[in-house]
């Protein structure tokens, strides 16, 4: 018996083991299977690391949200005509008539339409430039090429190429009536071409050849500006860039030679990059088109389709709202931004008043024909002078007042006059106001 139970002692070990041994091999499984769900769902749905990896990358293509909010105690930094004032437009329901959404796959070919002399200009953006100029009537856009270029600062270099003579004795002079846009100089001889230079002020030239910039309304006072030279070898190209209804009346449909516009001044979107030309001459198109072309091959496909969304929304805006006398319509941009304008001009007028030492330009009325009324000019910059004793460098005097403008001498005038932005964030201008307001 003894032996029988120490047999048996034996046998129910072994039964144990084996036992246990079975229950290893199913907690491991178990482990081996847990451990892959938990691969699994870390490989497909993310785990923490994951969820931050993401984020990370998000981040890392997020676009930038422009310049930061400001305090009452900020630098006011109103040098750059950077068009902020349009933001609240643009969020709204015109917004998401404006968004576009562009597939991996597209816009991948250096072309858009081989046929045309503008190769690079994709066909949508042209229409819509042509729709929008005669629903507005700024400008007479059919018997034109249009072109389309980075800005409207490189079809004004493509516009100097193109218009100086081949292998001249000396380099073409470009000229402007003074207040000129202040970057004109800068652009004008910024790669010191043999081709053209900067000449000054249109109304100092004594000269027969040169290429005269009319900038109408003037960018920095806003004036209505015709060429001064009436040379018979001069040749005139036309900056309407602010030549829109929220800045002052279209009297009648400009119909130039060359001329110049940009979706930057017109709907806000400075950081598109994008601008268009008017071109009555084929061969100076041909011109310009080349010099884009050697430039930067071509215009980016992506800012264009953007632009000519965003040209559609406007347009679309107008048609749906036709016969409607309700200038609050969500999609009328004009409206929209003529209201801001004038709101804004009034304060600023105010603010000059209550300091007693500035002045401003007087508004300048007319019949505008997209409006059908006459209504005054708001420009976008504003051309504040002081008459305060002893202030001869305003752009200092204002930055010690921490607000930054862009002096008169670099617009070929004197120091007691700066331009200042008129199309910032709300936030900015009030306290702009306010600041002003308080000086005397």
């Amino acid at each position: 018996m003894a032996t029988m139970g120490g047999g048996g002692g034996k046998d129910g070990g072994g039964g144990m083991a084996a036992q246990a041994g079975r229950l290893g091999v199913v907690a491991s499984v178990a482990f081996n299977l847990a451990a892959l769900a938990f691969y699994l769902r870390r490989r497909y749905f993310g785990g923490d690391d994951a969820a931050a990896a993401r984020k990370k990358a998000e981040a890392e293509v997020a676009p930038s949200s422009g310049k930061p909010p400001v305090t009452k105690d900020s630098i006011i930094n109103l040098d750059h005509g950077d068009p902020m004032m349009y933001e609240a437009f643009w969020r709204g329901g015109a917004g998401e008539r404006a968004t576009i959404v562009i597939p991996g796959w597209q816009t991948m070919s250096y072309f858009s339409d081989v046929g045309s002399l503008c190769w690079f200009l994709e066909p949508g953006l042209e229409r819509e430039v042509r729709r929008l100029h005669r629903l507005v009537g700024n400008a007479v856009a059919d018997g034109y090429h249009v072109l389309v270029g980075t800005g409207s600062t490189q079809l004004f270099q493509a516009a100097l190429y193109a218009l100086s003579p081949p292998g001249p004795s000396a380099p073409m002079n470009v000229v402007s009536p003074a207040p000129y846009y202040s970057s004109y100089p800068a652009v004008t001889d910024f790669l010191k071409s043999g081709l053209y230079r900067w000449a000054g002020d249109a109304k100092m030239f004594d000269g027969d050849t040169y290429v005269e910039l009319v900038c109408s309304p003037s960018n920095p006072d806003g004036g209505i500006r015709e060429a001064v030279l009436k040379s018979g070898d001069g040749v005139a190209v036309h900056d309407l860039a602010y030549y829109w209804p929220q800045y002052t009346p279209i009297t009648s449909a400009a119909a130039h030679d060359i001329m110049l516009f940009t979706v930057s001044k017109c709907t806000g979107h400075a950081g598109t990059r994008l601008g268009w030309a008017l071109v009555k001459d084929r061969a100076v198109a041909q011109k310009m088109s080349k010099f884009i072309e050697l430039n930067t091959i071509g215009v980016s496909k992506d800012s264009q389709l953007r632009a000519a969304k965003i040209l559609k929304a406007i347009t679309d805006g107008y048609d749906r709202a036709a016969g409607d006398d309700d200038d609050d319509s969500s999609g009328r941009l004009f409206h929209f931004a003529r209201r801001k304008m004038v709101s804004r001009w009034a304060k600023l007028r105010a603010a000059v008043a209550a300091s007693g030492i500035f002045t401003l330009p007087d508004e300048l009325p007319g019949h505008c024909t997209f409006a059908n009324e006459t209504v005054s000019a708001y420009p976008p910059f504003a051309w504040l002078r002081c008459g305060k004793e002893g202030v001869d460098d305003l752009e200092g005097y204002l930055r010690e007042r921490k607000i930054i403008s862009r002096g008169g001498g670099k617009f070929g005038a004197d120091g007691r006059v700066v331009r200042i932005s008129m199309l910032d964030t709300d936030e900015a201008f009030a306290i702009f106001v306010d600041r002003l307001a308080a000086m005397n």
